[in-house]
């Protein structure tokens, strides 16, 4: 999974929307600073909670655990290889 510099952006922009923006319109009132910060602090947080889950799975720490089974037939599949009693037996192509 590479960056994608729209999709950071788009949720990166909303999120400062969120936070910069939108405490603008909150009415008047005796607890209006305290929603304010409740909105800013809250898109901060659900920001850096996006944030921090999508570089995880950028480079993930631990990879799916495999059987030797399954190993084969993902070589049969995507790269067109035929592994026996490990070894390989026949490189075909499905042209």
């Amino acid at each position: 999974m590479a960056v994608s510099v729209p999709i950071v952006g788009a949720v990166c922009g909303f999120w400062a929307v969120v936070a910069f923006i939108v405490p603008w319109f909150i009415p008047k009132g005796p607890n209006r600073g305290v929603t304010q910060w409740c909105i800013v602090l809250s898109a901060i947080c659900c920001w850096a909670f996006w944030g921090l889950n999508y570089l995880t799975q950028m480079n993930p720490l631990i990879g799916p655990k495999l059987s030797s089974n399954q190993i084969s037939a993902i070589a049969r599949e995507w790269v067109g290889i035929i592994i026996l009693n490990n070894k390989k037996v026949l490189n075909y192509c499905q042209c």
